[in-house]
């Protein structure tokens, strides 16, 4: 036996190996720290995930008088073999009622309907998985979890596959010399020990990989994934097979936990596409892949006044509009105040109006002494924000002039609530039916001061 130093916490036991016609070069070993880190991980997130439907045919419908935890009488083993062998993890378990049986291979459900695994049950709780032609791709974690009403139990199983060209490798102690003591030269007997120390290497499995996604233009986009493997496995990215190499608005990070991150800020439409991660290490390569899809950026304009509030005032018992005009994209909320007070909802004598071509209406009618003030608007979307003030004066009916019956001269007038006629302004055709003030239905005869 060949005993290594991985690392500060890795430890890596290595049986000598010899075949027999009997086990087909299968072999128990032990593992290193570092994989048994990674075999508790598996276990730990599958007893916590949800799983597919088991490869049995337990029910757990009705529960006996006398219930137990699943357990495991008989845990399963690391195997070693070469590529082309048959392979069998196997198991005894226990628990009432009879727990259901899932199998996984690197966290990933096996499944029943599997044509290279064979899963087998026994009436005495012996539970056994089978392929009989091992292949490089069937190196890795297998993971056998027990469940039933009582809870959830896992154990897993390391299985390491050889090529062929590596039948005879594993080293023998010199004469002479212990079984666990080092050589002092670099002789043809460290050469091979190194190449047995090559064989612990593993093929790269990513632990947590994200999926598609989608992005607002302009905005940043972060993928994270974690991959484990021996030696550390070195990462590329890829969009639609093209590699994608750091610059200013992409950056590749890789943080003290393990966790590696492609950065993209901001993302633009050329961002969009199928993005391919590759991990690779002397054992082998691994990826996954996923799609982007950018989002258009909305076109957002700030608020603007093509139109402002005018200074402006009314004899005391007649009706006075404050009216504006507004742009912006989206269209922005309307906002009143008067002085410092806010007006937030409409009353039969005050009213507020606006329809989606940016026109603002302040209706007042009739107006009294307390309505003289200063009248703010706000117009408000997500680019932005602007106001505008006027003031109100209202004074004595006395100082306004009796109408006469001779047509008057109207003022023109740009603004499309300008609807005037010799008896003054109809306020009920100013908007549109949409817009309409549902207490103006009836009240046709509102007239204006000519003065406005």
């Amino acid at each position: 036996m060949a005993r290594r130093l991985l690392g500060a916490d890795n430890v890596a036991t290595v049986f000598s190996f010899q075949e027999t016609a009997e086990d087909h070069g299968a072999q128990e070993y032990k593992v290193s720290t570092f994989e048994q880190r990674l075999i508790s991980e598996i276990e730990f997130r599958l007893e916590r995930s949800r799983v597919d439907e088991s490869d049995d045919e337990v029910q757990h419908d009705e529960l006996p008088s006398q219930c137990a935890a699943p357990a495991f009488e008989k845990k399963l083993k690391h195997v070693k073999l070469f590529e082309g062998t048959p392979a069998t993890f196997v198991c005894k378990v226990s628990g009432q009622p009879m727990p259901k049986v899932y199998w996984f291979k690197d966290g990933n459900q096996i499944s029943k309907h599997s044509e290279h695994y064979q899963m087998r049950r026994e009436p005495d709780g012996t539970c056994s998985l089978h392929t009989k032609a091992a292949t490089l791709d069937d190196d890795g974690n297998y993971t056998i979890m027990l469940a039933n009403p009582l809870g959830r139990t896992s154990c897993t199983g390391r299985l390491m596959v050889q090529t062929v060209s590596q039948r005879g490798r594993s080293p023998h102690s010199p004469a002479g010399q212990s079984p666990g003591r080092r050589p002092r030269s670099r002789s043809r007997d460290s050469g091979e020990e190194a190449e047995t120390i090559q064989e612990r290497f593993f093929r790269p499995h990513f632990l947590q990989a994200p999926g598609d996604m989608v992005i607002q233009e302009g905005k940043l986009c972060r993928m994270d994934c974690k991959v484990s493997g021996l030696p550390t496995p070195d990462l590329i990215w890829q969009l639609n097979g093209n590699q994608i190499c750091p610059d200013s608005s992409h950056k590749m990070l890789v943080r003290e936990n393990g966790v590696h991150s492609l950065v993209i800020e901001p993302a633009t439409a050329r961002d969009a596409g199928i993005y391919t991660c590759i991990a690779t290490n002397r054992a082998g390569q691994n990826s996954f892949t996923l799609e982007l899809v950018v989002a258009a950026k909305e076109m957002v304009r700030a608020p603007a006044f093509i139109e402002k509030l005018q200074n402006t005032g009314v004899a005391e018992g007649y009706p006075i509009r404050l009216e504006c005009r507004v742009s912006g994209v989206p269209y922005p909320q309307i906002f009143w105040k008067k002085d410092n007070e806010s007006l937030t909802q409409n009353t039969e004598r005050v009213s507020m109006h606006h329809d989606n071509r940016g026109y603002i209406c302040l209706l007042i009618q009739p107006t009294t002494k307390e309505d003289a003030a200063w009248y703010t608007v706000s117009a408000k979307n997500e680019a932005g924000i602007i106001s505008c003030t006027a003031k109100l004066d209202v004074y004595s009916p006395q100082w306004h002039q009796t109408p006469s019956s001779k047509p008057k001269k109207v003022r023109p007038s740009t603004s499309r609530y300008a609807a005037l006629t010799d008896q003054g302004l109809d306020i009920k055709s100013a908007f549109l039916p949409e817009a309409n003030p549902i207490h103006l239905a009836t009240q046709t005869n509102l007239v204006e001061s000519d003065d406005l």
